[in-house]
């Protein structure tokens, strides 16, 4: 159980290092000029953060990486039953559980109860660091029931697990940071990340745009099942992020954002994306 034992110490202390080196890149390099200030939306941004770490614990006490130790005690899953590498088996479930995370976005964005989930996300109108950590408690928790399902199916090894978990919320950061990279690297990376000119494009208010580049670590998903776009029509700083219905600025605060998804907008605001 040595992993499990320094669990929360491993991603805590990456958590905090990437969050920190990303909001001091953007402090100093930031790509788009914001109009809605840190101090009206990071509050709120890092409080969700905290409600949904909380809730998630109570839940699932031992979430995904427990989960793997179970599967292991028990003899569950696919490589708890077959003679194979341990670190082969690791880089398959990692790759699996990434597609597995792509699939879930995508559902996420076209089942509508599941989009009213995941809209919270979407309505943030800025793109910063924070925005990358913005998911409603109940996305969390269905996102983390769907990888302790598919954890026990793989019988992942606890450390790619780990591993895996740990990446995604560092990635997640980084690719909703307020930055660009030079046009040569950034064309370079996309094949082996999600850059944060890729994502970008995903929180654009465009439907057609928003509806693309579902990625989070790996970039390949979108151009295998043809969801990449390459940049957004109006550019990366002429793009409108969020979504149309909430745009003002009281559906920044805590309790709009929790509440958000059990509340329809205005008539007059909706259109197929608000839903």
């Amino acid at each position: 159980m040595g992993v499990m034992t320094h669990e929360a110490l491993i991603r805590g202390t990456v958590f905090l290092a990437v969050l920190m080196v990303m909001a001091l890149w953007e402090t100093f390099a930031g790509f788009r000029p914001q109009s809605v200030g840190r101090w009206q939306r990071w509050p709120h941004n890092l409080m969700v953060v905290v409600v949904g770490t909380l809730l998630l614990r109570l839940v699932f006490p031992l979430a995904a990486v427990g989960a793997a130790y179970l599967a292991a005690d028990r003899g569950w899953g696919i490589f708890n039953s077959i003679a194979i590498p341990r670190w082969l088996a690791g880089l398959v479930c990692f790759v699996v559980l990434d597609a597995v995370i792509y699939f879930q976005h995508r559902a996420f964005h076209k089942v509508p109860w599941l989009w009213r989930l995941h809209r919270m996300h979407h309505t943030d109108l800025e793109f910063d660091v924070t925005t990358g950590l913005r998911f409603h408690p109940f996305e969390i928790m269905l996102s983390m029931l769907l990888k302790v399902a598919v954890v026990i199916l793989l019988g992942a090894p606890a450390v790619a697990v780990l591993v895996f978990e740990v990446v995604l919320s560092a990635t997640a950061m980084f690719n909703h940071s307020n930055v660009s990279l030079p046009g040569r690297l950034d064309r370079y990376l996309r094949w082996l990340v999600v850059t944060p000119d890729m994502h970008r494009v995903h929180h654009s208010v465009v439907r057609a745009e928003t509806d693309s580049n579902f990625g989070f670590n790996l970039p390949w998903w979108d151009r295998l099942f043809a969801t990449y776009r390459r940049q957004p029509a109006a550019g990366q700083r002429g793009m409108i992020i969020g979504i149309n219905a909430f745009r003002e600025p009281r559906c920044l605060r805590l309790d709009k954002l929790l509440v958000q998804p059990f509340v329809s907008p205005p008539p007059s605001h909706l259109n197929d994306q608000d839903v």
